[in-house]
């Protein structure tokens, strides 16, 4: 079959490969850790499913507006602006199939053919592609431990050329965990603001951050950044609905007009009855967010003290979500060969770095139990020993 040129350029997901794989393993009875998915192995809280539930039971089972319920832009509107100081209105948010389809819609209506769309690396492995599926082109900015994994403001600048249209911030980070504070970003606005340039901040783990580190939205350094800026996040992460697949984007009101077109013509709305749910998850209690918190506080501990007494592995301080990078260029293997062994060998899946743009590193998820991470991290040590 001649598929089209822009699909044959698109790897599958490396994190779901290896998820799968995983699970395929575990299917056959094979005892495995597994810390390769971005997702919190906590039940959704019950006042959101609840609001499911009812609102099934209401009969919330039609077609809804595109853009979403009004209800729940309203809610987040709310949202952004009493958390993140951000001033949109309901009408400049859509609704979408999660976070990331919120990402790749904002692509498609903003990328020209030859645009460039500058990616900070480590990156979260599907931003190039939804680059490359709008026709645009991704450049790389590579960040090393030394900085943080941050690009600086001299880089970004270096890294602007006439076609440069947009930049991806993603703090917190996935894979790194990094966070920008809020005069890095400020450095980076000026910058972004001399040349012109739109820039989309993921912010789907802003909830989940550690040790002091606070959450900033570049859009609310002032007026003319928020001008620039659109914002992308969800439910997936804070509150354990990746299944629900309920996110958002919000920005300049002439583009989120675009997007609401192009989702009629695409998605339609999100599932009625699980913007019910989203709904509920805004206005109802938050302590539930503050308890998963806290459990992947506790196991970012954990895995970067285990992690540290490895020969051979070393790994920044995440300062928020539930990843860490580990760098494991000592075992003198790339990270793909490297990952391939551990779960073939050691029962162990994790993801390797190449996938995000770092092939000297791979990503552990700590979300997952505590006697996963012992197991897995005694099998980690015992495959480094191995190589060394």
């Amino acid at each position: 079959m001649n598929l089209a040129a822009r699909v044959t350029q698109i790897p599958t997901s490396l994190t779901l490969a290896i998820s799968a794989k995983s699970k395929a393993m575990q299917a056959d009875g094979l005892d495995v850790c597994s810390f390769s998915a971005g997702e919190p192995d906590f039940e959704t809280p019950e006042h959101i499913k609840k609001a499911a539930k009812d609102a099934l039971d209401q009969g919330k089972t039609r077609y809804g507006p595109a853009a979403g319920e009004l209800r729940l832009r309203e809610a987040i509107a709310q949202k952004l602006s009493e958390d993140n100081q951000l001033a949109y209105a309901a009408n400049q948010i859509v609704v979408t199939n999660g976070g990331k389809h919120s990402l790749h819609n904002l692509m498609q209506i903003l990328i020209n053919p030859g645009d460039e769309v500058l990616i900070p690396a480590p990156y979260w492995l599907s931003y190039p592609e939804m680059v490359k599926l709008a026709e645009g082109v991704p450049v790389i900015l590579p960040t090393t431990l030394k900085q943080n994994f941050k690009i600086t403001p001299a880089q970004l600048q270096q890294a602007i050329t006439p076609k440069a249209k947009l930049l991806v911030l993603n703090s917190p980070s996935n894979p790194t965990g990094m966070v920008y504070t809020a005069e890095e970003l400020e450095a980076l606005a000026q910058v972004i603001l001399t040349h012109d340039l739109w820039v989309v901040s993921d912010e789907i783990y802003e909830k989940i951050i550690y040790d002091g580190a606070q959450h900033h939205s570049i859009g609310a350094l002032s007026p003319e950044m928020l001008s620039r800026t659109f914002i992308s996040n969800g439910f997936a992460k804070a509150y354990a609905m990746t299944g629900w697949r309920v996110g958002y984007l919000a920005g300049p009101l002439e583009a989120l007009q675009a997007v609401g077109r192009m989702q009629s013509h695409t998605t339609s709305n999100v599932c009625s009855f699980a913007q019910h749910g989203a709904i509920a998850a805004l206005k109802g209690p938050q302590d539930c967010v503050e308890i998963m918190r806290q459990a992947f506080a506790q196991r970012c501990t954990y895995i970067i003290e285990r992690l540290r007494s490895i020969p051979g592995v070393t790994c920044p301080q995440p300062q928020g979500a539930f990843y860490v990078f580990a760098n494991i260029s000592a075992a003198g293997l790339s990270s793909m060969d490297f990952c391939q062994t551990l779960l073939e060998e050691h029962r162990v899946a994790a993801v390797p770095g190449l996938a995000f743009g770092a092939d000297d590193c791979i990503r552990l998820s700590y979300a997952t139990d505590m006697n996963t991470l012992e197991k897995g991290l005694d099998r980690l040590a015992d495959f480094m020993k191995s190589r060394l």
